[in-house]
């Protein structure tokens, strides 16, 4: 976009992309009410803020195109490699991709590969040539209609049913509290899941567009503003879709049923609206991501190949490989939290410490010691991810700890290993 993207869209555009699981946010919240606030906003707020203190002036300072531009600059072509193949897993839109099918499914009546076929290609269409600019342009438009349905549908519950006294009196105790029953293990392991938010290509994307650093640094900030205020409107939405339909055989679909129930037909169609807009404002935005490191940091970096003009080319085939396995991995997991648990927990500790040591010369790693911490952490990850899939295992992780963490340490080990081993060849000369 010539680095020229300015406060309002980049705000808009940022949160429209970051927001896109409003199904799987419906889920939480009638499952288990405020919690949902606590689990998948209060730590992607921290991680946000700490994007914005520590990450986003240099990424716009930096003038660069994608996340592993930055790992070539600091570690150089290995490693930039192994951070796009990362990445090109951690920005699927798989789970979005799924949701947007679920919805347009709901909706028209139709089987669940046609919707998400139809869903895929009407959300991704217009960037497929359009680029960036086009996905901005889109994502104000969406920006305005995800808040609408919610902010018309959300006070109409309220007015005809009646607010906090009804909701108590309709809802398990649990609801009301921080963490709804669920252990406070399975909980504090989100907060270190929302640490992706340091590797996000959605933020640096944006970020590396920004007219210049001021742009990008409050344009996160006014972005965790408003994505508390959806936080806010949807977590009710889902409590009182747990109020009113409390036989719900799938409380994915809360707000569709919610809809088709109670709010009537204008108002229903907004609210489809809203969802729908939400949905595919991610799916287009990833699906752009993933089409840009397929070509760009994989392809056109892997074949070193001089000629600049190949990029769009080779991106282009990254977009449809990216919808691809998104559509695949949709009907693999047919979870979408499952799917931000799993991806989450293996590419945050694969990419977490050697980009945010890279920003710092004093911080970085050898070039050959940041290539193998990305490789083993997220190996280690995997492995440990894997490992309830043990015969004796019954579903839980080997040792009882949560793969995440497993990887960071590693990760971390790595990382003070180089320090040491530079300290102790400065001292030996």
């Amino acid at each position: 976009m010539g680095r020229t993207l300015a406060l309002p869209s980049f705000v808009a555009s940022l949160v429209s992309t970051w927001y896109g699981g409003v199904l799987g946010v419906g889920e939480y919240s009638f499952r288990y009410g405020i919690s949902n606030w606590i689990v998948f906003g209060v730590p992607y707020y921290l991680g946000a803020a700490l994007f914005a203190i520590f990450f986003a002036r240099r990424a716009r300072r930096s003038e660069l195109y994608t996340v592993p531009d930055q790992l070539d600059r600091a570690y150089g072509r290995p490693a930039a490699l192994l951070g796009a193949g990362v990445i090109q897993v951690l920005s699927s839109p798989a789970p979005y991709v799924l949701m947007l099918g679920i919805l347009v499914q709901m909706i028209f009546g139709w089987r669940l590969l046609p919707a998400i076929l139809i869903g895929t290609f009407l959300s991704t269409a217009y960037s497929f040539r359009g680029g960036m600019r086009s996905v901005v342009n889109a994502d104000n438009v969406q920006f305005v209609l995800m808040y609408l349905g919610f902010l018309i549908a959300l006070p109409l519950l309220v007015f005809r049913f009646g607010g906090m006294n009804f909701l108590r009196s309709h809802v398990p105790a649990t609801h009301f509290v921080w963490h709804g029953g669920n252990s406070p293990q399975y909980i504090f392991v989100w907060y270190f899941i929302a640490l992706q938010t340091l590797v996000e290509p959605a933020f640096y994307q944006r970020c590396f567009a920004a007219k210049d650093e001021k742009t990008a640094q409050r344009g996160v900030v006014l972005a965790i503003g408003f994505w508390m205020l959806f936080d806010f409107l949807t977590t009710f939405t889902g409590i009182y879709a747990r109020a009113l339909l409390p036989r719900l055989a799938n409380p994915v679909e809360s707000y569709p049923a919610l809809a088709i129930a109670f709010l009537p037909p204008v108002v229903q169609g907004i609210f489809y609206l809203g969802l729908l807009a939400t949905v595919m404002s991610t799916v287009d935005g990833y699906t752009f991501i993933g089409g840009v490191n397929f070509g760009r940091d994989l392809v056109w970096r892997w074949r070193r190949d001089p000629d600049d003009s190949r990029v769009n080319l080779y991106s282009q085939i990254g977009f449809l490989v990216t919808a691809a396995l998104a559509v695949v991995l949709a009907f693999w997991f047919q979870s979408a939290v499952d799917l931000w648990h799993d991806v989450g927990s293996v590419g945050v500790p694969a990419l977490l410490v050697p980009i945010a040591s890279s920003y710092h010369p004093r911080l970085r790693m050898r070039p050959a010691a940041a290539a193998w911490c990305i490789v083993a952490s997220g190996a280690v990850a995997l492995g440990w991810l894997l490992s309830k899939l043990r015969p004796d295992a019954s579903g839980a992780y080997l040792l009882g700890v949560e793969p995440i963490y497993a990887g960071l340490a590693v990760s971390l080990l790595f990382w003070i290993g180089d320090r040491m081993w530079r300290r102790g060849n400065t001292v030996a000369v």
